[in-house]
């Protein structure tokens, strides 16, 4: 691949505004919990549920869309509208005003405000996020993984790196089903 000088240009270019730009903002959220978390409630309410929602789009999401339109076609187009959409519009539109009006900065601050800070209830619930919270990052990183490791491969072929991985498994050393539940 050959850069012209203007591609290169306006990469640095990037790479440069993005980089004083979170010099800049880290200052901003370095006073306290609240500016980190909130923007120091001085971000308008859809700007924080704009930022909610942006945290759910990811390579693999888009690969997950292209793998649709390949196996449905034109129609695929419409499964987002299930499910996504809806849910980012929700996001932005109700859960970023909830966060300021409950002045609650963390997810275990809004537990307490929703459910109180005692009692039985409250040990399940925070027992169940935490659980959930597990499973969802090891979800998230398998994804994540395998969604990665799928576009990698497109330039770099495992083949052309498989003498450097540094140990090789067997089938007869990875368990079974029954082994990894018992």
């Amino acid at each position: 691949m050959n850069l012209s000088p203007l591609d290169i240009g306006i990469i640095v270019t990037y790479l440069v505004a993005v980089i004083v730009l979170g010099l800049v903002l880290k200052k901003r959220a370095a006073k306290d919990k609240e500016a980190y978390m909130l923007g120091g409630k001085k971000l308008p309410w859809y700007m924080l549920g704009l930022s909610n929602a942006s945290d759910m789009f990811d390579i693999s999401g888009t690969m997950w869309m292209v793998s649709l339109a390949f196996a449905y076609g034109m129609k695929s187009l419409w499964i987002p509208w299930l499910w996504p959409v809806f849910n980012q519009i929700f996001m932005m539109m109700y859960l970023s005003v909830w966060l300021r009006r409950s002045n609650v900065t963390t997810g275990a601050e809004w537990i307490g405000t929703r459910f109180g800070t005692s009692g039985r209830g409250v040990t399940a619930s925070h027992t169940i996020v935490v659980v959930f919270a597990l499973l969802a990052c090891l979800g998230f990183l398998a994804y994540g993984f395998v969604g990665l490791g799928k576009f990698v491969e497109i330039f770099i072929p495992f083949s052309s790196i498989e003498s450097y991985v540094p140990f090789a498994i067997s089938a007869e050393y990875v368990p079974h089903f029954y082994g990894i539940i018992f």
